[in-house]
């Protein structure tokens, strides 16, 4: 694990041939879009794979039918729009049927980002992604980012944002790969215990000391 602390660059180095590959994560509550608005005010470009995801779903033919047939035809509502309530809910408590999406959606989901990566012009391009260790996508980038906090603080985040019980989004993280595992895992680590400054100034801190 590689936490960096050499002084913030301002300046920008020369840009390379090809973009080196930042991924950026964090579970429920922790921040990870946030920070990824942060470095879009510092000057660079983020790809936000999830966002992608359910425009994609909607998108590809292709890939509404190998949903369809995994899920049934419920997976889309009657105007043909990805159902993500009735997904979410067919797939919460089974791992084989979410692999078998994941295995759908996420190599689609890939061909996008290559297309994006390809309009690019600077030095740095970062991936959002809610599953980069789970999925093993920390393999294909330069470094890994982890955003993360004290689980309390993630839970009261997310009650007061969506409205959910202390229950509901403790049963969301439990789902999750545990933040100890994500934190062997990552490169740097922004910690959001404290305010928006804070969080500011740390991932300004990161991506300019990213060589």
């Amino acid at each position: 694990m590689e936490e960096l602390h050499s002084e913030t660059q301002k300046t920008e180095p020369e840009p390379l041939s090809a973009p080196k590959v930042i991924g950026l994560t964090g579970g429920i509550g922790s921040g990870k879009t946030t920070v990824a608005k942060f470095i879009e005010e510092f000057g660079f470009p983020v790809y936000y794979s999830d966002d992608r995801a359910k425009d994609i779903v909607n998108d590809n033919d292709d890939l509404k039918q190998k949903i369809k047939e995994l899920l049934g035809k419920e997976a889309y509502d009657k105007d043909d729009l990805y159902d993500r309530k009735f997904v979410a809910e067919k797939v919460f408590n089974n791992k084989d049927l979410l692999q078998k999406l994941n295995e759908i959606i996420h190599p689609a989901v890939r061909i996008d980002f290559e297309d994006w990566i390809k309009k690019q012009t600077k030095y740095l391009v970062f991936k959002e992604t809610a599953l980069l260790f789970e999925l093993k996508l920390n393999l294909q980038c330069y470094k890994s980012i982890l955003v993360t906090a004290e689980d309390n603080i993630r839970i009261k985040r997310v009650m007061d944002r969506d409205g959910k019980t202390y229950r509901e989004v403790q049963a969301i993280m439990e789902k999750q790969m545990p933040e100890k595992d994500k934190i062997k895992l990552a490169d740097c680590i922004i910690h959001n215990n404290t305010n928006l400054e804070d969080l500011k100034n740390q991932t300004e801190k990161i991506i300019f000391d990213i060589e």
